[in-house]
């Protein structure tokens, strides 16, 4: 048993918050294979009765649960609320894409017998979760890979354990055994062997790129283990024709802005219509300025938290200096508020000058903005990025918006909403490299269990008609 420790701290007051031993990868993966067949062997609809349990145990603790996150993460107690929502209202999601995604089918083929379409799990999972959503993104593969019949080890990001152990504890109350749903507290070195091991049947990663790749170049030589990889994105918003200008502003910074634009989905790059610039831009600006930054408990209420941590903070700085100094132009820079902890302001900058612009996934309030002189410009920006997770079309008619929905390339695609906040009711994934085409949310159920097809009769009937020499 390892005795090194993990400290988590608070990221808008860098006191400690949590902090707990190393797991062992083997002693946790063979326990967790030893509780498997039990569990694949109860019937589903206890499977499911116990994941509702664990909605209400969710609902019971929302609010310790909802402090927990808001506290290690930073972001804004109302926004942590709405992930504990999204926690809650998984449940009944999932139960409903498991039965459509994989329900069980049977055909009556007459003097062949019946043909039978069931799923089985693929065995024990392992769920690598972020630390931007460290209850709800994990979540979604927990929950779906649980009903499903499969065991579960959750390996947190090492930035989020204490919201991870809390979520935990909620499938524990609620029934669900303890070797069934464990935690795997660690830092890489722990998420890179639980990914290597023997007793690992399938990966469910959500994370950065860099990682998500690394997986998929560990498991190139195992076809056997399913991975789906859920990672970032370059996402572009293209802003055309629209007389609504204040709406047009409110759904840039909703996009850019939102979580301390620590989203996978949020608006890295503004394409605007060079005619629309002018008026946008102001507008833009005069929005992002009253954005209020703050700790989770302020009054009144922040919009924007802090990133994660300070190397997060100054990773963003020495980003937006890179763009400054070649080529970019500041619209609003980008402010460390305190020196000592992570608080950024929102930041705007006018890239159109830049050459190689960097196609990185710059993971903060940081947005990017390019001008276009036509659609055809704007979408081909659009696809100026290895990543395709989601795009957004703000302003122009029906048919540009068809245009743009064929062109773009991307996973999730909107018209007139910001880029960010999929429906958990959809699938949710990208193309290049944000995602394996193993996309998650409401198609979850499509890796937690693989197709059994069955040609059956009750009784043996055969014969063989050709080729046999006379008895």
């Amino acid at each position: 048993m390892s005795t090194a420790e993990l400290i988590s701290y608070e990221p808008a007051t860098g006191a400690e918050l949590w902090r707990g031993k190393h797991g062992d990868v083997d002693e946790i993966v063979g326990r967790a294979r030893r509780a498997w067949p039990a569990w694949a062997a109860q019937p589903l609809s206890t499977r499911m009765e116990l994941v509702r349990r664990f909605a209400n145990e969710v609902r019971k603790d929302s609010e310790k649960l909802a402090t927990m996150i808001a506290r290690e993460t930073g972001k804004p107690l109302w926004e942590a609320r709405t992930e504990v929502e999204s926690v809650v209202n998984k449940v009944e999601i999932s139960i409903r894409a498991y039965a459509e995604r994989t329900a069980q089918r049977k055909l009556d083929n007459a003097m062949q017998g019946t043909a039978a379409l069931r799923h089985k799990p693929h065995g024990v999972m392992a769920v690598l979760g972020p630390y931007n959503f460290p209850a709800h993104l994990p979540n979604g593969h927990i929950v779906p890979a649980l009903i499903a019949g499969n065991a579960v080890v959750f390996k947190p990001s090492e930035k989020t354990p204490a919201t991870a152990e809390l979520l935990v504890q909620c499938f524990h109350r609620a029934g669900i055994s303890a070797a069934v749903i464990q935690l795997l507290i660690g830092g890489p070195a722990e998420g890179q062997a639980l990914v290597a091991h023997d007793g690992i049947d399938g990966v469910l990663f959500t994370g950065s790129a860099h990682t998500g790749i690394a997986i998929n170049r560990k498991l190139a030589t195992r076809p056997d283990k399913i991975v789906a990889l859920e990672m970032g994105g370059n996402n572009p918003l293209v802003v055309w024709d629209t007389p609504k200008i204040s709406d047009a502003a409110a759904l840039v910074v909703q996009s850019a802005f939102t979580s301390a634009g620590q989203r996978c989905t949020a608006a890295r790059r503004l394409i605007v219509k060079t005619s629309m610039h002018e008026p946008l831009m102001a507008e833009v600006k005069r929005l992002a300025d009253r954005i209020i930054v703050g700790a989770p408990f302020d009054e009144p209420a922040p919009y924007m938290g802090p990133v994660i941590d300070n190397q997060a903070a100054d990773g963003l700085t020495e980003s937006f200096l890179y763009l400054l100094s070649n080529g970019g132009k500041a619209i609003k820079h980008l402010i460390r508020l305190r020196d000592d902890l992570p608080f950024l302001s929102p930041a705007i900058i006018d890239v159109s000058a830049v050459k190689d612009k960097p196609d990185l996934e710059l993971f903060g309030p940081l947005l990017q903005v390019s001008q276009a002189s036509d659609l055809d410009e704007a979408i081909a920006e659009a696809n100026n990025t290895r990543f395709g997770l989601s795009a957004s079309l703000i302003g122009g008619t029906p048919q540009e918006y068809n245009r743009f929905w064929a062109n773009v390339r991307a996973g999730v695609i909107n018209w007139n909403r910001p880029t960010n906040g999929a429906s958990s009711a959809a699938p949710f994934g990208g193309v290049g490299l944000s995602g394996n085409h193993r996309p998650s949310a409401y198609y979850a159920a499509d890796y937690c269990a693989y197709p059994v097809a069955s040609n059956e009769m009750e009784q043996p009937r055969a014969m063989i008609g050709v080729g046999l020499r006379e008895a």
